[in-house]
């Protein structure tokens, strides 16, 4: 893994948004960091929670890259990346990440970060907004891409490409594509549509 080019995959895949052609965002990465797709030994996926479209589409992808190139896999959460790049902004302290998990309900994972690294507290689990704000208290800090969203108080604060790049760089367990899934809390449920009735 190359991981100094972990600032020009940030630029090019926070630049893109959503709607980017996600094989020409590596082919500008690529080309960019001036490496060849052979020189890439090992990806790491982010596993969400957040756009389940999205983080599909990229585990997709991923799978396909180990498939081809026998590439290592990692997958990391969102939430960690927001307590990695929380603690690269210098926000310390007990900190509370929450992401949108709609239906007026959201993410929440609390971790402790110090100057020297950070520890999660609470796992991920899903919560009301004002559960959230009770167990944050008064003088919780409140981050995630649309905190103030939810409380005037929050920071934003968006899980970077290169904070994923320096988690991955540190760990080494990896998964094979198959086992890489979204981090979705809800259980999921299908209800069979009733039968449409015949002509009479």
């Amino acid at each position: 893994m190359r991981t100094d080019g972990s600032a020009i995959a940030a630029e090019v895949v926070e630049a893109g948004g959503r709607g980017s052609n996600a094989f020409g965002m590596i082919e500008q990465t690529l080309a960019e960091a001036k490496i060849e797709r052979e020189q890439i030994d090992m990806l790491a996926v982010g596993l969400g929670p957040g756009s389940y479209t999205g983080i599909r589409a990229a585990i997709s992808l991923a799978q396909g890259w180990q498939l081809a190139r026998g590439v290592k896999l990692l997958g990391i959460s969102s939430a960690e990346c927001l307590a990695a790049q929380a603690q690269t902004e210098k926000v310390l302290g007990r900190i509370s990440v929450v992401i949108d998990a709609q239906r007026n309900e959201l993410y929440l994972a609390t971790y402790e970060i110090t100057p020297d690294g950070w520890r999660e507290i609470a796992s991920l689990k899903i919560s009301s907004p004002a559960e959230v704000q009770s167990q944050a208290g008064a003088d919780g800090i409140l981050i995630g891409p649309e905190a103030t969203r939810w409380f005037p108080g929050g920071r934003i604060i968006f899980p970077r490409a290169a904070a994923l790049a320096e988690l991955a760089a540190r760990r080494n367990n990896f998964v094979s594509g198959e086992k890489l899934e979204p981090i979705y809390l809800r259980e999921t449920n299908f209800v069979k549509a009733t039968p449409a009735r015949g002509a009479n």
